[in-house]
């Protein structure tokens, strides 16, 4: 703690008496105290710069003193905070404003309106089995939520095809129904997800994702949570893709920001890989936490709320609408060379 002084003090036990420094410069000290207020009385204040001998004051105008000190510090650690939280609350509203000037969700609702008539028909973006049928295929997909839920949020699947197959299968957790959440082939591998249409996160084809496929299953398989569910803040169709990254880092998996539940896990274990599986992560129930990795670069949760910097591929992570920057699908074809 820093602080403008006159001369060299030295606040000792308690006297009735005082003795003043003369000729002691303007300087600035640094306050070491220590507080022994039961029996002998003292309160250390001691200047970096080599002064005089000080001014011996009684207990109680020393602990005045120091109380006057601390105030301005106080003050200074709120405007810090004041400040950041300022920069948060800036870039939640323009991430939910471009969220809502984008609008994730379908226009048409389908003809009978509500979720029951939604859209689910084929997006026409994962390769044809049939063509691609000697070809070992992965991909991952998020698409907007149902409803309001979308403008915040994203439900993700993982679909897979080993080498010979003509047919994909598929794997997300739905909340709705009895027993086990984890559901195989629900729907069409790519199809819209009532009205939304998904995006590819990433994708990977050809020599050595045979071995990759092995391990998605075993990660299905082990899922922790395939009783539970919980749309906020979690275990959710996030969480089960976060579980699928983190067993998986072959995978390359990098959830959105707005990928809502990811960053769920139990009191118990508050600590471990990151949904990437390629860095670390402190969170509380994913209501409070910080990710570090190769894939989310550096994140920030607070209560759900997501807001970070990616560097692997220059963008914001942000709520809402997920990312502002570059666009960080990614699609590694090993029948080919290189990386697209």
């Amino acid at each position: 703690m820093v602080v403008s002084s006159v001369g060299s003090v030295c606040w000792g036990p308690a006297r009735r008496t005082a003795r003043r420094c003369h000729d002691a410069p303007q300087n600035t000290g640094k306050l070491k105290y220590s507080k022994r207020l039961s029996k002998k009385k003292f309160i250390t204040f001691q200047n970096e710069n080599d002064g005089c001998a000080g001014v011996e004051l009684d207990a109680r105008a020393a602990i005045e003193a120091q109380l006057a000190l601390r105030p301005r510090n106080r003050k200074n650690r709120l405007n810090t905070l004041s400040i950041g939280l300022r920069i948060l609350a800036v870039l939640l509203l323009l991430a939910v404003g471009l969220s809502f000037a984008n609008d994730p969700r379908p226009a048409v609702s389908g003809a009978e309106g509500g979720w029951r008539g939604a859209a689910r028909h084929s997006a026409g973006i994962a390769p044809d089995p049939e063509r691609f049928a000697d070809t070992a295929i992965v991909q991952v997909y998020a698409a907007a939520t149902y409803g309001w839920r979308g403008y915040f949020a994203v439900h993700p699947w993982i679909i897979y095809k080993r080498a010979g197959d003509t047919v994909y299968t598929r794997y997300d957790v739905i909340g709705w129904g009895r027993g086990n959440v984890v559901r195989r082939n629900y729907a069409l591998p790519d199809g819209l997800w009532f009205g939304a249409v998904p995006r590819v996160l990433v994708e990977h084809r050809g020599e050595g994702v045979e071995a990759m496929i092995g391990q998605i299953e075993a990660a299905v398989a082990s899922y922790p949570y395939a009783d539970a569910y919980r749309s906020y803040p979690g275990p959710n169709s996030n969480t089960f893709l976060a579980h699928i990254g983190r067993e998986v880092p072959a995978l390359r998996l990098d959830l959105p920001a707005n990928a809502i539940g990811k960053d769920y896990r139990p009191v118990t274990r508050p600590l471990g890989v990151s949904p990437s599986g390629s860095g670390v992560q402190f969170s509380l129930l994913g209501l409070l936490g910080l990710s570090v990795g190769v894939q989310e670069g550096v994140e920030l949760n607070l209560l759900g709320l997501n807001f970070g910097l990616d560097l692997n591929r220059p963008g914001l992570r942000l709520p809402g609408i997920g990312r502002l920057g570059l666009d960080d699908a990614a699609v590694f074809d090993r029948s080919v060379a290189g990386v697209r």
